[in-house]
């Protein structure tokens, strides 16, 4: 990991954590290597604090997440609940599991959050420490109807910790917005007023010049081209009636178009 370029992280999916992580773990296949990147720990005998020191070499300097193999405990195997206590608080589930779908929305696994407490239940008091547990299904149960209860693989589960974190993680870090001070305001204040002023006057203008009895019969000429006028004299009719907002002279003089 110190031979590793700037940036480098491992940031694997839902779907690669319990299809090839969590699956290649339960069928005991390249389990060295498996091991080296997601370690096996029993969290629930640290405190999240000490989760970071201990994590695999991928996540090791990781600054917002780390993963774990959580091997099945003895109580689970009675048929009993997980324990979940540590010695400065406990871990308590929010919500209700969710199922972990595949590419093409095949239910693979289960995943369950938890947020760490510190203290004893019910007076324990929440943290910012949070974790994902996931649980992988039955091969064959994966490629049955989704409408079917799910079969889990309780040897192992897999879970990501992380520290809910008060400001932007380092690669979502933007400068904070430019504040617009008093003077700036008023300078675009003035500039709309000044833009909608210089509007009315053409707005005028363009009255008075369609009053203008010259103005009436150049106009008239122009809309009735003769024979002989050319192209070039076609493209300058249609930019001049482009400049004219003929709906707002209609409206200034009360006429009907």
């Amino acid at each position: 990991m110190d031979n590793m370029p700037p940036g480098y992280r491992f940031y694997p999916t839902e779907e690669e954590l319990i299809s090839f992580y969590l699956h290649k773990m339960l069928e005991g296949e390249k389990e060295y290597t498996i091991r080296t990147v997601i370690p096996v720990v029993n969290i629930y005998d640290y405190n999240p604090s000490q989760l970071p020191q201990i994590s695999g070499e991928a996540s090791m300097r990781d600054t917002e997440q780390w993963f774990f193999f959580i091997p099945r405990q003895e109580s689970e195997v009675r048929g009993g609940r997980p324990k979940r206590l540590t010695d400065t608080g406990y871990w308590k589930a929010t919500g209700s599991p969710n199922h972990v779908y595949s590419s093409d929305n095949r239910i693979i696994g289960v995943k369950r959050t938890m947020v760490f407490y510190s203290g004893r239940a019910p007076n324990g008091k929440k943290t910012d420490w949070k974790m994902n547990e996931y649980k992988a299904i039955q091969i064959d149960e994966a490629s049955s109807s989704n409408k079917a209860a799910p079969k889990l693989r309780q040897e192992f589960s897999l879970c990501r910790v992380y520290k809910k974190s008060k400001c932007l993680r380092a690669f979502d870090r933007r400068p904070p917005p430019r504040r617009v001070t008093t003077h700036v305001q008023n300078a675009q204040e003035h500039q709309k007023d000044s833009s909608c002023e210089h509007d009315v006057q053409i707005s005028m203008d363009i009255i008075s010049a369609t009053n203008s009895p010259e103005s009436s019969s150049s106009i008239d000429h122009v809309q009735q081209p003769s024979q002989e006028v050319g192209e070039a004299s076609q493209m300058d009719i249609a930019d001049y009636d482009a400049l004219l907002d003929w709906e707002q002279v209609d409206w200034f003089l009360g006429s009907e178009p």
